[in-house]
């Protein structure tokens, strides 16, 4: 049988068939689904290697509860009841006791959009911390600021010009739908690919124009292509006209001028003049002309520029989020916002269905998550947890990492280490995960979790200019339907007791609140048979019949009920080429009790403090424009695009109010190459390894098994190195020791080294040998650790003979062990990139070695946690409302009290 679902090594989401055997159910492989409008039947390496994991011989199969101390390696068998009790106790307790900011879900790659949301308001708990702020809240905020969508949905199919920064075509979001309609658009379209890159990555070599500027550097160039659109007319005065908040630019920056459009035309202009060609060919160390070249090509593109960044720039530098929020500026300038070929923000093309009987908002702010000093960060705080434990902040009673290793992704892994091996900071660690990580050796209970085709959830990307819904799901359970074959719920259909998050999420609310008191188990009782708790196929079946706009009259023209309609194809298309949605005219309904403020935002008045926000900012729903047309416009305060954001001077920041230039703390200015500095790049990834899910895929790990530190051969001959020698990399916390690869593709004074290697295990039995080296980690003082390999990767016995045929040796380097917290001080985004030293390693050095001090990583925290401006602002607030929020409590909760 072929059953569709979808990948989960990366965010794509992209189709899947699986092949399943109708003798014995077994997966025998999984290939692209061609009914799926986002990926169109074809997948990266990372798809196919989906049967790795689902095979893999080390992969957990039963509940585990820790029998030892933490990270000791003890474990033993419990059963699924024994932990759930346990936890739904501990959780039980905490809600009671009002202690509901003790319970934290940490989650990296949710997978399903809406249901973790769900379960942590109906517990009332303002407990969801994500991995944002390692990767994409610098990018988040810039785009943030502009229209209230976090995130950009570039029409790349109908592009004139792509203009991308890092090594986004293979590396980003999203890499197999995004690269196809890139090519296509290149190759068919005679699109221009222009790449900013300080690294020849697979994206640069294809690019019709690569820049490698100095790290930091990318928002002056974006300002100087902006000053020469200006300059030179090639900008829609129609659209800035009708959708920037020129007035408020004007007010605001020149309250003296007046305010007319042709005045802010001038006066912008004339602002942004001092960004020239030589100003930004100084600060990125790039010729002049090659930017006049990429400013000429953006400004040919018309209104077709597809744009995008995500990590690269944004998450590496201090100011980061000011590279996106130049880089839409050139989208503005051009006009191409929601145009054929141009950038629409994610929403437009991203699809939430959400369950029924939505829980209302918390009336708690967990200052754990959302501290007063990142009043505009996006989102949670959590690479700052660690520090905050130790600090007294408070403490976490219940802990759930979920999809997500910050031991290992995160920055200063350490501090985790000493937080998580501390029952006074972390009262009960629980691991949901398919596959042992350096973070579940720290946990108390180790719950197995199905990989992508073992569980159910629904998810939308913005990979086009269209919108769907994809459908993950348990391929042997829906076989085990088609057959007939009975069930109690997914753990039956999946190996061992593997079970599936939503199902676990119903049971252990159910436990949570077992006679209904708390109010807690009413938003998980099922629509169709009332006081009884709902199943997973009546969960989607009621989202399918009720939430997805058109499926029922598809699933209908083929005779299916929604639900098996979703089953038979995995997917579904919603909408097709969706452009100018901030054109969309309102409703009658959303018109109701509407009445339009000074500016023609429209609101509908409410003074009740117990709702959560409503769209845009209290109360809003849209705008109306100077020709009288009540429309959908934007998410910010003024339903407009704000060039000037009134929300970054409100919060303390009127500097940065409008698109600029902020020196990072890696420019060349803050290099002192006569102390042999240099900016390390450690934000860059494989197009094949991505964090910890792909460890125990042995196809991936057979394609991507060094893990080589990037030197210019330049560079490499000054220090007197070569490619395989052995280096230390030293930074403000510590050290490590990698191998160098010397050659051309990396510009001088710039090193770089890849995120997705370097993975370790303690014991045997808690790592996947397939890409783990087995450590020895001392700590000898007060702060002080040390990691060595005991042994790399090489063949074991296992059920699987390729276990034995294993040639690869390098198991890569753990270089964020090295390096401190450095959060931007507006977005909150950790700016990976670091002012290392790079010395010949030294006797007794061996390949991964990794000494840090966490003393000293407390002391660049606090360095860093001075540059912020805290909150609240004048009024009282804790953050703007329209900043996005993940499980967005009562306004109330928004004020601090007075």
């Amino acid at each position: 049988m072929l059953i569709p679902t979808t990948c989960f090594n990366c965010e794509s989401a992209c189709g899947l068939l699986a092949h399943v055997a109708k003798d014995d159910l077994t997966v025998t492989k999984v290939e692209g689904n061609p009914a799926h409008p986002g990926s169109r039947g074809r997948n990266c390496a990372k798809g196919p290697a989906t049967i790795n994991q689902v095979n893999d011989p080390e992969r957990i199969l039963h509940p585990l509860k820790r029998a030892g101390k933490r990270g000791d390696g003890q474990w033993q068998q419990c059963s699924w009841d024994e932990a759930l009790n346990d936890i739904a106790a501990r959780i039980r307790a905490a809600i009671i006791e009002d202690r509901r900011d003790e319970v934290i879900y940490h989650v990296g790659r949710p997978g399903e959009d809406g249901f973790a949301e769900r379960f942590l308001a109906a517990w009332g708990v303002d407990g969801h911390n994500s991995h944002t702020n390692i990767c994409s809240a610098g990018a988040r905020l810039g785009y943030t600021l502009w229209g209230g969508y976090d995130r950009p949905s570039p029409d790349y199919a109908n592009a004139k010009v792509v203009l991308l920064l890092s090594s986004h075509l293979e590396a980003g979001h999203y890499f197999n739908p995004h690269a196809q309609r890139i090519m296509e658009a290149q190759h068919d379209g005679g699109a221009k690919l222009v790449v900013l890159d300080p690294r020849m990555s697979n994206t640069a070599s294809k690019a019709d124009l690569w820049l490698a500027p100095w790290p930091g550097s990318e928002a002056a160039i974006l300002l100087a292509v902006a000053a020469h659109l200006l300059a030179t007319g090639n900008i829609d005065r129609d659209y800035l006209r009708r959708w920037v908040n020129w007035t408020t630019y004007l007010q605001r920056l020149h309250p003296d001028a007046d305010v007319d459009f042709d005045t802010f035309v001038a006066k912008l202009t004339q602002d942004y003049s001092r960004y020239t060609f030589d100003f930004a060919a100084a600060e990125a160390k790039v010729p002049a002309e090659k930017i006049r070249q990429l400013a000429e090509i953006v400004a040919g593109g018309g209104n077709a520029l597809s744009a995008h960044v995500w990590r690269s720039a944004t998450a590496g530098n201090l100011g980061g989020w000011q590279v996106a929020r130049c880089l839409f500026f050139l989208n503005v300038l051009t006009g191409s916002v929601g145009t054929p070929g141009g950038t629409s923000p994610n929403g437009w093309d991203k699809f939430i269905p959400h369950g029924f009987s939505v829980p209302p908002g918390h009336d708690v702010w967990n200052e754990l998550s959302w501290p007063g000093e990142y009043p505009m960060s996006t989102n949670e705080m959590s690479i700052l947890l660690p520090h905050f434990l130790a600090e007294g902040r408070g403490k976490v009673d219940v802990y759930f990492s979920r999809v997500y290793n910050p031991v290992w992704t995160n920055p200063d892994g350490f501090s985790w280490v000493e937080s998580l091996s501390d029952p006074d900071q972390v009262g009960l660690h629980i691991a949901l995960t398919p596959t042992w990580s350096e973070t579940a050796t720290f946990a108390d209970y180790v719950l197995p979790m199905g990989h992508s085709t073992e569980r159910h959830d629904t998810h939308s990307y913005e990979t086009h200019a269209g919108r769907w819904l994809g459908f993950r799901q348990p391929v042997r359970r829906v076989a085990m339907d088609k057959l007939g074959i009975d069930y109690t719920d997914t753990r039956d259909a999946n190996p061992g007791e593997v079970w599936e998050e939503n199902e676990f999420w119903f049971e252990l609310s159910w436990r949570i609140d077992p006679d209904g008191a708390l109010g807690i188990r009413k938003y998980f009782e099922s629509p169709y048979r009332p006081g009884e708790k709902v199943t997973v196929d009546e969960w989607y079946r009621w989202i399918f019949e009720n939430r997805v706009p058109g499926l029922p009259e598809k699933a209908a023209a083929e005779g299916f009920s929604p639900l098996e309609y979703m089953r038979k194809y995995g997917v579904v298309e919603v909408a097709k080429d969706i452009y100018r949605q901030d054109e969309r005219p309102l409703t009658a309904e959303e018109l109701d009790g509407a009445v339009a403020d000074e500016q023609g935002v429209l609101r509908k008045p409410s003074d009740d403090e117990s709702t959560p926000p409503l769209v845009g900012e209290a109360g809003s729903v849209g705008v109306q424009l100077d020709d009288g047309s009540q429309v959908a416009g934007w998410l910010t305060p003024s339903r407009k695009l704000e060039l000037y954001s009134t929300a970054m001077a409100d919060f303390g920041w009127p500097e940065q109010a409008a698109p600029g230039y902020i020196e990072s703390h890696v420019s060349h200015h803050q290099v002192d190459t006569d102390k042999g500095e240099m900016v390390l790049v450690p934000t860059f990834r494989l197009p094949t390894l991505v964090h910890t899910r792909t460890g125990n895929a042995k196809y991936l790990n057979e394609i991507s098994n060094t893990h080589p530190i990037w030197v210019n051969a330049s560079d490499a001959e000054r220090l007197g190195l070569a490619t395989g020698d052995l280096v230390r990399v030293n930074t403000r916390i510590g050290h490590y020791v990698a191998r160098v690869w010397a050659h051309q593709g990396i510009r001088p004074g710039v090193i770089a080294m890849s995120h997705h290697m370097g993975r370790w295990r303690l014991t045997e039995g808690s790592g996947s040998r397939w890409a783990t080296g087995l450590v020895h980690l001392d700590h000898p003082s007060d702060g002080v650790w040390r990691m060595r390999y005991a042994e790399g990767v090489g063949p074991f016995a296992s059920e699987d003979p390729d276990s034995g045929r294993i040639y690869w040796e390098d198991p890569g380097v753990h270089q964020n062990l090295a390096f401190p917290v450095q959060p931007d001080p507006l977005s909150g985004m950790h700016c990976w990139l670091q002012k290392v030293t790079l010395t010949k390693a030294e006797p007794g050095d061996r390949y991964g070695d990794v000494v840090v001090d966490t003393r000293k990583s407390g002391e660049v925290y606090r360095e860093w946690l001075a540059l912020t401006r805290p909150g609240p602002n004048a009024e009282g607030w804790r953050r703007p409302e329209f900043l996005m929020r993940p499980v967005t409590p009562r306004r109330k909760a928004f004020k601090v009290k007075q």
